[in-house]
């Protein structure tokens, strides 16, 4: 299935790249560069030929390593988005350190103290959190620890050689909103969960072993209630690396979500295809695995497959 769902993505990203409008001859020689010019330089790109022929040209350099080299740049593909992936990474580990233990501790003592002030206050304020787009919540970020009080640097990008703390420094407040984007989701799965593992015969039996709550809790409900969350988790990693352009636009980082937009605009094929392509196979490798470690931690997924 990701095998199939990785062709559908490059005929999907190719012809989307093809709809898009504007003229790539014009928009790497500008709008003063006369028609004949820019006739010519379509032609040696390439981009003139038959579309099958342009994908299938495309999706086997691709499938072989060979990104090609960047219409709008004339630099090799994969020196765009090579550095600009590492930067999306270390963003994306830095906002998935930070929001799952948040979270899972979140859904858990909400799940634990349902129906309390604790459950209302977690439940009501992630979802709050959830429901205001990712720019605004940056935006307030910004200028409350940016701005007003200077505890924080308002850019991402960190100076040239700067040592790890100050790296992880600069990228604190774009984590941050991340987090606020994240945490609802991902904590209502798990009190969720966790409601549904404490209700659970196992649990009760637990109890009337003499198990203490810590026990129970610890050996019993987060063991059980944790599965769904890994699956919730893993759909979140194509998100945190391909997902951001808005916070790196704000933040001035140049991930690879600044570099497939800059791409689209300027009509720049290859580097477009490639980094839709290059996130979506990250997508699928982070649900493959989410789904190998719920069949190991569930061994009732193992015993039907077995069958």
């Amino acid at each position: 299935m990701a095998l199939i769902t990785l062709f559908l993505l490059s005929v999907v990203v190719f012809v989307m790249a093809q709809l898009l409008p504007g003229d790539v001859g014009r928009n790497v020689l500008g709008p003063f560069a006369s028609q004949d010019q820019v006739d010519r330089l379509n032609d040696t790109l390439g981009v003139n030929r038959p579309l099958v022929v342009q994908y299938w040209d495309w999706i086997s350099h691709f499938l072989r390593g060979d990104l090609g080299t960047s219409l709008q740049y004339q630099v090799p593909v994969s020196d765009l988005l090579g550095p600009a992936l590492a930067n999306s990474l270390k963003l994306a580990a830095v906002a998935f350190v930070l929001v799952v233990p948040l979270s899972i501790l979140g859904g858990t003592i909400a799940g634990l103290k349902r129906g309390g002030i604790t459950d209302r206050v977690i439940t009501v304020g992630g979802l709050s959190l959830t429901a205001v787009p990712e720019f605004v919540t940056a935006i307030v970020l910004i200028l409350i620890f940016g701005v007003t009080l200077g505890w924080l640097p308002v850019t991402a990008t960190a100076p040239e050689g700067a040592s790890i703390p100050t790296q992880l420094e600069y990228l604190l407040l774009p984590s941050f909103a991340l987090v606020a984007v994240l945490f609802g989701y991902i904590a209502r799965i798990t009190r969720s969960s966790v409601m549904e593992s404490v209700d659970a015969d196992y649990t009760r039996t637990a109890y009337l072993k003499g198990l203490s709550q810590r026990q129970v809790v610890g050996r019993h409900v987060l063991r059980n209630s944790l599965l769904p969350t890994i699956a919730v988790v893993a759909t979140q990693v194509g998100y945190l690396i391909g997902g951001l352009l808005v916070i790196e636009k704000l933040f001035n980082y140049n991930g690879i979500g600044q570099r497939i937009y800059t791409a689209a605009v300027n009509k720049d094929f290859l580097l477009l295809e490639s980094g839709v392509m290059i996130v979506g196979v990250i997508y699928l490798v982070a649900t493959f695995i989410a789904d190998v470690l719920y069949s190991v931690f569930n061994p009732r997924i193992r015993v039907q497959g077995s069958e």
